[in-house]
C-alpha cells in the first residue's frame, strides 16, 4: 500500500503515505527534512545513535544529512505520512515567524503534539482531494509553521554540516564525480593518503555514515535528478552505476520506499 505525491510548486515537496510491514529501510540520509505521522501501528528508527519507537498518533522527525533507518516496531506494520520538505522552504516559513530566524532545527526525534497532529493531517487530507491549491499550501504553512513554532531549536543550532577534514571531502568529492564506477575502499584511502580502516572510520567520524552508503545515498540522488529529466530508467541505472533496472529498484526502495517508477509518475 503506497502512494506518493510530488508538489513542484511547493519547492518540489514530495509527500509518501504508505503501510510497510517487512520493509526496512537502510541507514542513509537525505538533503531534506523528514515530517513524519504515524497513522496506525507503530514505527521503530535509529536516529542519532539511539532507537527511537513512533506510536500511532505521534509524529517523528529527521534533520537534513542525519542518518537514520526505519521498519516495523512489530509484526503487523505501521501505516505512515511523511512529507520531505526542502531547507529553503523551512527556511522561509521559519523567517514568517521571525525576519531572522536561523535554518531551523529539531532535537527531538519522536513527539506528541495534537494541534501538530491535526495542521499535518489537514495538509494531507488536503492532497489526496486534489483541493485548491490555495488550500493546500494554506494546510502545509500553518503545519510547517506550527513545527517550527513550538519544536524548533530556540537558538541557532550548531551548523549540521560538520566542518569536516579536508581527506573526507576530498573522498566525498571524488565519489560524487564517480558514482558509475565501482570504487574500492582501498582507491578512496590512496586518495587521502591513508590506510583503508584509518580512512573509514575517520570519514564515518567527519561525515555520519560509512563510505559505501554515503556512495548509495548520493547516486540515488543522482537517479532522481535523471528521472526528473526524463531518462529512461534503465539507462538511469547504468548511468548511476548499478548492474541494471532491477538492481537499481531494489536501492530505490531500500532507501526512499517507493520504486523509480512511482517517482517518476508523481501524482
Amino acid at each position: 500500500m503506497g502512494r506518493y505525491y510530488r508538489r513542484r510548486e511547493l519547492d518540489d515537496l514530495q509527500i509518501l503515505h504508505a503501510k510497510f510491514v517487512d520493509h526496512a529501510f537502510a541507514r542513509h540520509s537525505h538533503d531534506y527534512f523528514v515530517v513524519g505521522y504515524v497513522e496506525a501501528g507503530t514505527q521503530a528508527y535509529r536516529y542519532r545513535g539511539a532507537h527511537h519507537v513512533t506510536t500511532a498518533g505521534e509524529l517523528f522527525l529527521v534533520n537534513p544529512d542525519e542518518a537514520h533507518t526505519g521498519e516495523a516496531a512489530d509484526g503487523s506494520g505501521y501505516i505512515y505520512r511523511t512529507m520531505y520538505p526542502r531547507p529553503a522552504l523551512m527556511l522561509s516559513v521559519a523567517r514568517e515567524l521571525s525576519e531572522r530566524a536561523p535554518m531551523p532545527a529539531f532535537r527531538a526525534a519522536v513527539i506528541k503534539d495534537h494541534a501538530l497532529r491535526d495542521h499535518v493531517m489537514r495538509f494531507h487530507q488536503a492532497i489526496e482531494r486534489q483541493e485548491s491549491s490555495l488550500a493546500i499550501e494554506s494546510h502545509l504553512i500553518a503545519a510547517l509553521g506550527c513545527l517550527i513554532a513550538r519544536h524548533a531549536e530556540r537558538r541557532p543550532a550548531p551548523q549540521r554540516v560538520r566542518a569536516q577534514r579536508t581527506s573526507s571531502r576530498r573522498a566525498r568529492d571524488y565519489i560524487d564525480a564517480n558514482l558509475a564506477t565501482d570504487i574500492s575502499l582501498a582507491q578512496l584511502a590512496a586518495i587521502v593518503n591513508c590506510s583503508p580502516y584509518h580512512f573509514a572510520r575517520a570519514f564515518q567520524r567527519d561525515v555520519g555514515i560509512p563510505p559505501h552508503v554515503y556512495l548509495d545515498v548520493q547516486r540515488i540522488r543522482k537517479a532522481c535528478a535523471l528521472l526528473d529529466a526524463a531518462v529512461p530508467i534503465a539507462q538511469v541505472a547504468t548511468s548511476v552505476g548499478y548492474a541494471d533496472q532491477s538492481h537499481l529498484t531494489h536501492r530505490f526502495k531500500r532507501l526512499l520506499g517507493i520504486s523509480p517508477a512511482q517517482y517518476r509518475r508523481g501524482h
